[in-house]
This record gives C-alpha cells, structure tokens and sequence, in this order.
C-alpha cells in the first residue's frame, strides 16, 4: 500500500493546521518579559480591543516607566496591521503603518523572534474597549467633549487591564499615560497602578471609583489620583 497522503487529504489537513495556527482572536491582553539595552528585566503589556492596541513597557520591579505607542489595529488570517496614533519614543512615527505576522504556539502569541503570553481574552471585566472622554459633569451638568477632534485621551481596557493615554494626533504630542490592573464588581471600578510617566511614585495605589453604564456611555465618578472629585464620561470609540 502506498503512503502517500493523498493531495485532497493533505490539503485538508494544511487548512486545519493554518486554522489553528491564525484562528484565535488577538483580542485580550498580552504580556511579555525582556530586558532592555541597560539590561534591566522590563515588562511589556499589549491591549487590543475595538480595534484598537496599545502597548506599555515599564521596569518590572520598579515600575518605572519606560515608553508606549498604540493606535488603530487590525489583524488576519496571520497578518496585523496599525496606524500609530501616539508614540512616546518618537513622535514622527504619529500617522504612520506598520505591518507584520503572528503566529499562535501552544496557546502563545508570537510575533517575530519574541513569545507573548495571554492575560485575558476580553473578560471578565464589564468595560471591555477603547474608549475616549467625552464628557464631564460639572455643576451638575454634563459639559459634551468633542471625541473627533486630534487632542484625545483615551482609556483601553481588556477583562483585567486598562491604559489611559492623552496625546494630539495633529501635533503628535504625547502628553502622559497610566496603567495597570482593574476589577469592576457590583458597580465599582477599582484600579491598580503599575505604571505612570508622570509621576513613578504613584505606582503601587489603588483608586476606586463608581460607575455606571448608561445608554452605552461609561459614567465614572470618585477623586482623581490627586484627591480631586471627578465625574467623566466615556463613549466607545468609533
């Protein structure tokens, strides 16, 4: 009897391979560990969500931070790409696309010569997205922000992690970033910071908040990381 796979067969068995290889959604949260040019181990953490991405990267004892960039993204069938909306590195990459392959291996994300290993798929947490600020309460009125104009800050969030980031398409100024760990049980968002350009010491709190989803908007109330009362409200973006 002869072994050789018929071509039928064989192409059928190529097309489940390449399923699993580039079916899985991206979708969730990433992490990866490697050291940077000082030889310091860094932690790097990728959200997708909506269509959109961001990445931050900070010393992993510390917390330190170290730099970020995300914008609109898309991916299939084993190719990504994005078009960078912030970068705190080098704002000439603002506006720009970039384009490569991945691949899924034993249920890690690989893309180049470097592994990343999934935090979460998109849950559990209730505010799953990418969102901009587009509103805040003030006397007791809701003062409208205008999301499309080039000055945004945006707050990306898997099931278990959130990055805010405030940056001007136009100018391509970065202007700041946190992020780290959030739950969201009974009503209350709470956030642990991992990171913060402006201010490494605020790394280690936790703030809590309400909130409260209302006609799809995000309304988030409580005091700021500098005890300041806030009430905002967030739109999914576009």
């Amino acid at each position: 009897m002869s072994s050789t796979i018929p071509k039928k067969v064989f192409a059928a068995i190529a097309c489940l391979f390449s399923f699993g290889l580039y079916s899985q959604s991206l979708d969730g949260a990433w992490e990866a560990t490697m050291k940077n040019e000082k030889g310091i181990n860094t932690q790097y953490v990728i959200i997708i969500s909506d269509g959109y991405i961001s990445e931050a990267f900070f010393e992993k004892k510390t917390g330190k931070f170290d730099g970020t960039w995300g914008g609109s993204f898309q991916a299939s069938n084993g190719t990504f790409s994005y078009v960078y909306e912030f970068a705190s590195f080098d704002p000439d990459l603002v506006g720009t696309t970039k384009s490569g392959t991945y691949v899924f291996i034993d249920g890690k994300l690989k893309i180049g010569d470097n592994l990343w290993t999934r935090i979460d798929d998109g849950s559990p947490g209730e505010l799953d997205g990418a969102w901009l600020i587009s509103g805040r309460m003030r006397d007791g009125k809701i003062q409208q922000r205008d999301t499309d104009r080039p000055r945004k800050t945006m707050k990306i969030l898997s099931g278990t992690r959130f990055q805010w980031i405030a940056y001007n398409t136009e100018t391509k100024q970065f202007m700041g970033t946190g992020g780290g760990t959030y739950t969201s049980v009974d009503g209350k968002y709470t956030e642990n910071i991992q990171f913060f350009s402006r201010d490494d010491s605020r790394v280690g709190a936790s703030l809590s908040f309400d909130f409260e989803l209302k006609d799809g908007a995000w309304h988030h109330s409580g005091n700021s990381s500098k005890g300041t009362p806030i009430h905002e409200i967030w739109s999914k973006r576009q």
